[in-house]
């Protein structure tokens, strides 16, 4: 009937156009989620300030060595114990003994030239007092006998230091502390002074922190703040001891160091939590907190779901977020004490969708984590509003 290929591909296409026209549309009504709810109450909050801190020591030392060479030995390791006079590396002292004896030899020319002209001067000496010779005679030897002697303590002073720059070729440690870090390694050309380990001295240990500006006046010296260590141990009292007088030049701010007890022994480099004083900048003020996962980001904004009782369904609600604590945010506006807000399953929900309230199971366990459907694990609220007997909605078919 149809000869050309063409004729049959439009008759499909037209076939298949008519059987799409007759399927059913899908006309059932959305499910109704049951979400997990909590009602707004406003709670006592205590808003301070924290800052982290490390563990210092109080002196530092960077220590190099004070004639320049060829570092050929390095004796300490990072995290080593030292004791005052251990030696700590060594230089390549060849170039400093040789000079150390030449100046030997120096001592040794100016001690001859100094017995030859004490020899002259006592002859003319005597001759002087038989009256050989004129008083001008005698003084001329006295004068060659002060210069000897004068160029006999110069190359004495000259082998003594030549002698100390063997000894400055031996790095050693000052005082009794730990390696906190290594600046040099073996093989090293340095310069005088070039640091090659770092020690911490043993004693008093720092806190130390960086203080915005607009904080700088919540400190001073002599007082008192608490410092929490992150890893084990308690907490401590430290006394403020130094406010740098001007800012970092990078990150504009103020390093405050803060002394720790003798007895607090934190490890060096560890991090601390420093808790500022009760001030005027602690408060316990009525605030609205909501758990993370009540948050939704919306257009850029942070926002909630809010139950409209009457109806059932939920909105969008914008919100600004204060500060937060944990896994718990205080909203500095947007939300009205006596409100209900979704805090599980929010990333299932639309405006003006239906929802139902999600009755806990009575049989779980105390303080077991309960899943609420359409969301992850449903977070413990604070203040749970009264949930009426009505389990969750079926959903039609």
């Amino acid at each position: 009937m149809f000869q050309h290929p063409l004729a049959w591909w439009f008759v499909s296409l037209a076939c298949l156009a008519g059987l799409s026209a007759c399927k059913p549309a899908d006309n059932r009504p959305e499910p109704v989620r049951a979400v997990k709810l909590i009602q707004i109450q406003p709670t006592d909050v205590q808003a301070g300030l924290e800052f982290a801190g490390e563990v210092r020591a109080r002196v530092e030392s960077r220590l190099g060595f004070r004639v320049a060479g060829k570092l050929v030995a390095r004796h300490v390791e990072l995290g080593q114990r030292v004791k005052a006079g251990q030696r700590l590396a060594d230089l390549d002292p060849r170039d400093y003994e040789l000079a150390a004896e030449a100046a030997r030899a120096q001592v040794r020319a100016a001690q001859t030239q100094l017995e030859l002209a004490q020899a002259d001067f006592k002859r003319y000496q005597e001759l002087k007092d038989q009256s050989f010779i004129s008083g001008a005679e005698l003084e001329r030897r006295e004068t060659t006998l002060k210069a000897a002697q004068a160029q006999w303590d110069q190359a004495q002073a000259q082998w003594r230091s030549q002698g100390n720059q063997v000894a400055y070729t031996r790095l050693t440690a000052d005082h009794e502390g730990v390696v906190t870090a290594i600046e040099a390694e073996v093989g090293q050309v340095l310069a005088a002074g070039t640091p090659v380990v770092r020690v911490a001295q043993e004693g008093a240990n720092d806190v130390v922190i960086a203080l915005p500006e607009d904080k700088l006046g919540l400190l001073k010296v002599g007082q008192k703040v608490t410092v929490k260590p992150w890893g084990p141990g308690q907490e401590t009292q430290a006394q403020v001891r130094d406010i740098a007088a001007s800012a970092d030049a990078v990150t504009r701010t103020f390093t405050v160091k803060l002394g720790l007890p003798q007895a607090d022994k934190l490890p060096l480099g560890s991090t601390v939590q420093v808790v500022l004083p009760r001030t005027d900048v602690w408060s316990r003020q009525p605030a609205i907190q909501l758990p993370t996962s009540a948050l939704r980001q919306e257009g850029g904004k942070t926002a909630v779901w809010v139950l409209d009782a009457a109806s059932m369904t939920v909105r969008l609600q914008a919100i600004d977020i204060g500060t937060a604590d944990g896994n718990q945010v205080v909203v500095s506006s947007g939300l009205q004490a006596g409100q209900e807000v979704v805090v599980a399953g929010v990333h299932v929900l639309s405006p003006g969708q239906k929802v139902t309230r999600y009755a806990s199971d009575p049989a779980a366990p105390l303080g077991a984590t309960q899943t609420a459907p359409g969301g992850g694990p449903a977070p413990a609220a604070a203040s749970t509003a009264p949930a009426p007997s009505q389990a969750p909605a079926a959903t039609p078919k």
